[in-house]
């Protein structure tokens, strides 16, 4: 008998999606924009980063000793 496995997550579409989603804005653009355009998105990771670990830092901790 075999059965098959339903995927409920795809990262290799994920992943071809956010690049399908990048080239699409970024079609027709000059370098500088470009440029600009990856400056920003780099500029509001970083953003996402500090508030996630700042999220982290405040989270009560549960259990023992922390890992690290």
């Amino acid at each position: 008998m075999t059965t098959t496995k339903t995927k409920e997550f795809d990262c290799v579409e994920m992943m071809d999606r956010g690049a399908l989603r990048i080239y699409e804005t970024l079609k027709g653009k000059t370098r500088e924009e470009k440029l600009v355009y990856w400056r920003q998105r780099h500029t509001e990771a970083i953003e996402e980063l500090k508030q996630a670990v700042g999220e982290e830092t405040n989270r009560p901790k549960i259990g023992g000793n922390p890992v690290g």
